[in-house]
This record gives structure tokens, C-alpha cells and sequence, in this order.
């Protein structure tokens, strides 16, 4: 049966997402309710009210499709970011985007550059297009080694840009990544667009963008018209629509038109639209979120480091943490029984590390808590 599936994706491992709150209730018999989820770095305080209203008020509307062309949801994000609606493409969430790029613009005999670690779906995706993956190490924190630091991963940009070949077509950048919390700085920014080939397309996941409060964060969108540059987004993380999968991105009019020509019909559905409209609308639900991540987070740090837990910290809504040679896997297994999930970084190349998300006061408490019950912050 092996010999049915293109070569390409024999050995093509699919994406293991964080484990569902669901899934822990069947294998322990743990309660929904007792179970906190700190994995999937999702929205602790949930969607928009408005986005909610707005979605009851329309739920009799789903026998209908959705607007193929999202229509009204380009036009306000259009209008949001001071651009045209041809300057946006949505998707069923931003890993559909990845897929319509590499669609697009990736042949098979062409390559993409992919800062290791960083997300995992970039080189899925790429795989599945049976083209060539060439991955540049991020410059690691000394921390590695160390204990209780602040420092950062950092991308190594030119090493990125020594790593372009005339084969290369595609680099995907995280900005911030996820799971190291990298981003560039405005300067390392115009630095690297000015040194990288316009062949090149550089597509830059901007997920967790809302979260970051550095004045030194760049904005690719100032580039759209002057460099190949796609910008992804989404509505899964701050505006807490994961379970409707709406994200977009952001390019030129010209790189636009070639996505649409490879973007399926109705991929955003109908409630996903409407909730998004109604979520762009609710500063006051954005600025709410903002406020829950920035304290959670600084809570998580000074009491993980009390603990004696190594951080590396992220402008995102999570942290990456390791205690004292413990394998990540074994500190994500040790509090499965007590409801608690976060996620194992064994896959990312990080063996020694788990990647925890900001929930909310109750739930960042409750982490320390058990963490407390299970001994770590005591001599092991």
C-alpha cells in the first residue's frame, strides 16, 4: 500500500497538534472541567462577545455558502490596514495559506529556506510539494546550559542569505516564531530585504503579531509593494477564533492574483467571516486579551524562575521552559494525571523543553501549583 502515495510524502510525518482537552478525558477519565489546556497557545479568555452575538445571529444562514470572495471581511481589513482588498487573500486559517503559497510559487525542482527550530507545518507543507528544504540554525541562547536566563533565540540572518541558491524560491520566517518567540528587529528587517533577491519570496507568519510590544518590532506590510513579501495572520490566537480557522495574508496586488488562482472556493466559511468582521470591530475585547497575556506572562516568569525552571522568553503568549536535565517529555507526561496539558518540544529539536502558553490567572496559578505538588522547585 506504501507504493499507492507519491514518493515525496512517504516519509512525511503529519502535524501532531497539542493534545485535546477531549483526549485526555477518554485516556484518564478526568473531567472536561478539571482539565486546563496550556498547550495550543490559544486565547484564555475566549472570542470577542460581539463575534459570538454575531454568529448566533446567524446561524440560520448556514445552508447557504459563504461568500467566496469575503467580500465585506477583505473590505475591513482593507480598510484597517490602509491597503486594498487586492492586497488580501483569506484563509481556512493561516496553515491553509502556507498551502496556497507553496502552490503558487514552489516547484519541485526549487528549494525554501526554514530557520530550525520554527514551525513545524513550513516544511510539511513544503514536503508535500516535493521540494527541497534547506534549514538554517538560529543562534541559541547561551541558556542552553544555563539557568534561570532571559535571553533569546535570535535568527541568524546571514546565514539565511547565504543559504540562497538560484534554486531558492521561498523562506519562511516566523515573526515572532513560534516555538522560540524570534522575530527581527526593524533594522534587522531592512537589512535583509535589501540583501535578498526580489526572486525570493519571503513569507513572514506574523501569528502572534497583537502580543508583541517591542519598539523595535518590524512591520514587513511597509514592504508589500517594494519586495516579494507575503504576510500571514490570523484570527486563532488573539482574537480567540482557532475553532473557526480564518486567517490572511497580506502581499502585493500581483502576488495576490496568482494565490487566488490556486485558493479552493468557499475555503472560509460563512460563520468564520462573520465572527472575524465582528472581532476587528472589539478593541475593547483585543485590548482585554493583551492585558491577560502581558500580566500571565510576567507571573509565569517570576514564579517558573523562582521554581528554578530555565525561560526563554517570548513577546508572544507563551514561554519555553526545562528543569534540571528533566526530558520534556517526561515533565509533560508528569502533569497529564493532575488535568494539566502543555506540550513536548521533543519534535521541534528541543528535547529538553515544553512550550507553556498564558492562560488565565486561575489557570497560570494552578500550573505553579501542581508543578509545586510534583516537587519541582525542590532538589531532585
Amino acid at each position: 500500500m506504501r507504493k499507492l502515495a507519491r514518493k515525496k510524502i512517504r516519509n512525511i510525518k503529519p502535524y501532531k497538534p497539542g493534545k485535546p482537552i477531549k483526549e485526555l478525558e477518554r485516556e484518564l477519565g478526568i473531567s472536561e472541567r478539571d482539565i486546563i489546556k496550556l498547550a495550543s497557545n490559544e486565547n484564555p479568555i475566549g472570542p470577542s462577545p460581539r463575534a459570538i452575538k454575531a454568529i448566533r445571529e446567524s446561524i440560520d444562514l448556514i445552508h447557504r455558502y459563504p461568500d467566496g470572495s469575503s467580500f465585506y471581511l477583505k473590505k475591513k481589513l482593507a480598510s484597517k490596514l490602509r491597503l486594498k482588498p487586492q492586497n488580501i487573500i483569506l484563509g481556512n486559517g493561516s496553515d491553509e495559506i502556507i498551502d496556497i503559497v507553496t502552490k503558487a510559487f514552489l516547484e519541485e525542482d526549487e528549494e525554501a529556506i526554514i530557520s530550525e527550530p520554527s514551525f513545524l507545518e513550513y516544511r510539511i507543507i513544503v514536503k508535500t510539494r516535493g521540494a527541497r528544504i534547506k534549514a538554517s540554525p538560529m543562534e541559541l541562547p547561551s541558556v542552553l546550559g544555563g539557568k534561570g536566563s532571559s535571553r533569546r533565540f535570535a535568527y541568524n540572518i546571514d546565514d539565511v542569505l547565504r543559504s540562497i541558491t538560484r534554486k531558492t524560491k521561498l523562506i519562511f520566517i516566523g515573526n515572532p516564531d513560534n516555538p522560540t518567540g524570534s522575530y527581527l528587529t526593524k533594522k534587522e528587517l531592512a537589512y535583509f530585504l535589501k540583501k535578498c533577491p526580489k526572486k525570493v519570496i519571503v513569507v513572514f507568519d506574523e501569528a502572534y503579531r497583537e502580543f508583541v510590544d517591542k519598539r523595535d518590532y518590524s512591520n514587513p506590510i511597509d514592504f508589500i509593494d517594494k519586495h516579494s513579501v507575503i504576510i500571514l495572520r490570523t484570527f486563532s490566537k488573539a482574537y480567540g477564533l482557532a475553532g473557526l480557522r480564518i486567517g490572511y495574508a497580506v502581499t502585493s496586488e500581483k502576488l495576490a492574483g496568482w494565490m487566488e488562482r490556486v485558493r479552493q472556493p468557499f475555503n472560509v466559511n460563512l460563520l468564520a467571516q462573520i465572527a472575524a468582521e465582528s472581532a476587528l470591530d472589539d478593541k475593547a475585547h483585543l485590548s482585554k486579551t493583551k492585558a491577560v497575556i502581558k500580566k500571565g506572562r510576567e507571573y509565569l516568569e517570576k514564579d517558573l524562575k523562582r521554581l528554578g525552571f530555565d525561560i526563554i522568553k517570548t513577546p508572544a503568549n507563551f514561554l519555553l521552559i526545562s528543569y534540571r536535565g528533566v526530558k520534556g517529555t517526561d515533565l509533560f507526561k508528569s502533569l497529564l494525571p493532575y488535568g494539566v496539558i502543555i506540550r513536548d518540544m521533543k519534535v521541534y529539536g528541543l528535547p529538553a523543553w515544553v512550550r507553556v502558553n498564558v492562560g488565565t490567572m486561575d489557570e497560570n496559578r494552578r500550573l505553579i501549583k501542581t508543578l509545586k505538588r510534583l516537587n519541582y522547585g525542590v532538589s531532585r
